[in-house]
């Protein structure tokens, strides 16, 4: 039904609908399914996608890189003296968990990636609760998401060994944007914007993981993510346009990645996994 972010939009504004009803509809006619279908396979992935977002505890991940954000973030949230507020915190502990389950071999939804797994899950969660929403809000919001990220995907990539973490993170930032300006009553146009923005605000983050394991900097990177889509949705709600079309910017990321030396596409041989420490820690690893 749709190709592009263009397509979208004419196709929202002919039908006067959102982009997350477009989504269902698109989905319905690719899988061959009925609409309670799409619905049930939707949210049992929203469901999984909840649960990888709450405390993993003393899960080990492979590289032991990281563990116990969440619980180090909640505490300082607690306190009630944070730098960028209730919310930020709350979103990105979220976002911290998602990841520290993901590197333990936990259940986890990638959407778009298994990297990028906490940035959506953090924005639908935290965007629902000081939007007054239910399930049915977030998703309606994880719809919307999927829109975007299929266009990604059908017009560059979101795989990190291809277009580095901008590919990773920046197509989950830009999904879950667009979900919290729909989510928060915006319109298609304003989604899409939201969107772009985000997907600018991340264009050229390389793909550089110690020991080539998703746990650092990815981990950090998901918990940025998340408030890299809070403030994108919050630009676009108040009126602020990209004023490089979503279409473009997706071109232009995928340009941008296609010209990225290998050694920043996720093989770990560049960035901070060739600094000396991350050196030292990757020998460790591999004992």
């Amino acid at each position: 039904m749709y190709n592009n972010g263009s397509e979208l939009l004419a196709l929202c504004n002919d039908q006067n609908m959102s982009i997350w009803e477009a989504a269902v509809l698109d989905e319905m006619e690719q899988a061959e399914a009925m609409r309670g279908q799409v619905l049930d396979r939707m949210t049992t992935a929203l469901r999984v996608m909840i649960r990888s977002a709450d405390d993993p505890g003393e899960a080990k991940t492979m590289g032991g890189l990281i563990g116990g954000e969440y619980r180090k973030v909640k505490a300082y949230k607690e306190k009630g003296r944070t730098l960028s507020g209730e919310t930020a915190n709350r979103a990105m502990m979220r976002a911290l968990a998602c990841s520290q389950n993901n590197a333990a071999m936990g259940r986890i939804c990638a959407a778009p990636t298994a990297g990028s797994c906490g940035i959506l899950p953090a924005a639908l969660l935290t965007g629902a609760e000081e939007l007054g929403l239910g399930e049915e809000g977030m998703l309606q919001g994880a719809f919307t998401a999927a829109a975007v990220g299929k266009i990604i995907v059908q017009n560059a990539t979101v795989a990190g060994a291809e277009g580095g973490c901008q590919a990773e993170c920046g197509s989950a930032a830009a999904m879950a944007a667009a979900a919290l300006t729909e989510m928060a009553g915006g319109t298609p146009e304003q989604a899409l914007h939201a969107a772009a923005i985000a997907l600018k605000n991340i264009m050229g983050l390389v793909c550089d993981p110690i020991a080539g394991l998703v746990e650092s900097p990815c981990s950090k990177r998901n918990a940025s993510g998340v408030l890299n889509a809070l403030s994108s949705a919050d630009l676009a709600l108040a009126g602020v346009e990209s004023i490089i079309p979503f279409d473009e910017v997706v071109e232009a990321m995928y340009a941008v990645g296609l010209a990225m030396h290998p050694d920043f596409k996720e093989t770990a041989r560049g960035g901070i996994a060739t600094t000396p420490t991350g050196q030292k820690l990757a020998k460790t690893i591999r004992g």
